[in-house]
């Protein structure tokens, strides 16, 4: 639990994992528990009941995954503040190449994701997505937020989103160690985004981002 460190502290990725994310679980096991014996008995006005349950804890589990898998120990233990464009070159290329279409150099399309992040009031997330037309011809990379637990692009009318890396803006995943300066963790979290998992996301389907939380997600 110690591996994110000093970015990420023992102590919040304990509390983070141990607590918050299996209380989603748990939530969510006993909601579905509940959901098949109103199935069984009919009890429609109690399956509708436990709708917004299932999608909140559901969102939970899943956007938890998505981010643990998008963290990745970090190679320095300073508080250098942006991950050098090489890096993410090196291990991104394909990635890259869109991040630099789309914004022009690195450090714009880190501004902006942070300014994403920092904009949510209360809980949320904040994504990179890529988007997907309808006709699945063209992708294109955006910032995205998220609200509470739902799910990237959960609103989205038009297209496909699919979640590339997302920042965790719940106060549990930062508060501790960074007190409410959001902007430093923020920052900092930046040194262990796992950009070789990105790619993988970048280059792959729905399938493969979510795994096997695919049946899941396509509950929601």
């Amino acid at each position: 639990m110690a591996d994110l460190e000093p970015f990420i502290s023992r102590q919040i990725m304990e509390l983070h994992y141990n607590r918050h994310h299996q209380t989603y679980i748990t939530n969510l096991n006993n909601a579905l528990t509940l959901q098949a014996e109103a199935i069984s008995t009919g009890n429609l006005i109690r399956q509708l009941d436990l709708q917004s349950m299932i999608k909140f804890n559901a969102g939970g589990h899943v956007n938890h995954t998505l981010f643990w898998e998008g963290l990745t120990p970090s190679t320095t233990t300073t508080t250098t503040t942006t991950p050098a464009t090489d890096i993410i070159e090196k291990v991104a290329p394909h990635l890259y190449q869109s991040i630099m279409k789309q914004w022009g150099n690195v450090e714009s399309f880190k501004g902006e994701w942070e300014s994403a992040a920092l904009s949510i009031q209360g809980s949320g997330w904040a994504w990179l997505v890529k988007k997907v037309t309808a006709n699945n011809k063209t992708e294109i990379l955006e910032i995205t937020t998220s609200k509470d637990q739902d799910l990237p692009g959960s609103t989205a009318s038009t297209g496909k989103i699919l979640p590339i890396l997302g920042i965790d803006m719940w106060e549990h995943a930062y508060y501790l160690q960074y007190w409410n300066n959001k902007k430093e963790y923020v920052t900092r979290i930046w040194q262990v985004l796992n950009w070789n998992r990105a790619e993988k996301r970048f280059l792959g389907d729905s399938g493969l981002i979510y795994g096997d939380l695919m049946g899941l997600v396509g509950r929601l």
